[in-house]
């Protein structure tokens, strides 16, 4: 957003990016997937779903929710029913399971792309208004009634 721009714009552009965001992580979950091999049965690749996004008026404080087997993170690790908890990675033979990392590399990637483009987003609206409180011109129209 150019430095001239409105506080309505910067509202305007968080919400479009944040309302995005759950479809695109589900997007990328099912790309993933898929390219990874991990579907034996589709259910996974069917559970992962954006659930829910609320924003307060200003779309600063906002909350994502998306969702998906909770089997899927065993996939992601590449653990499962031959692995014991606490195993240190010897289970007395050769582990069958491969390492699918479908959703921890691209979540992790995703988050924080949406961490710098909030970052650059309100610190953009702060200079704006920074510039327009030491700018004569907007101080005497806000003073004027």
């Amino acid at each position: 957003m150019p430095m001239n721009g409105t506080p309505q714009d910067a509202l305007e552009q968080r919400r479009r990016y944040v309302t995005a965001f759950n479809s695109t992580m589900v997007k990328i979950w099912r790309e993933q997937i898929s390219l990874l091999g991990a579907v034996r049965t589709g259910a996974l690749y069917r559970s992962t779903i954006g659930v829910s996004m609320t924003a307060d008026g200003k779309f600063i404080d906002i909350k994502l929710s998306q969702a998906f087997n909770t089997y899927g993170l065993f996939v992601d690790y590449g653990t499962g029913r031959n692995t014991y908890r606490g195993n240190g990675g010897d289970i007395g033979r050769d582990n069958p399971r491969v390492r699918k990392r479908w959703f921890s590399r691209k979540y992790y990637a995703s988050v924080m792309n949406l961490q710098e483009f909030y970052a650059d987003s309100v610190g953009r609206e702060f200079c704006l208004a920074v510039s327009n409180a030491l700018n004569p011109d907007v101080m005497r129209r806000s003073v004027t009634l």
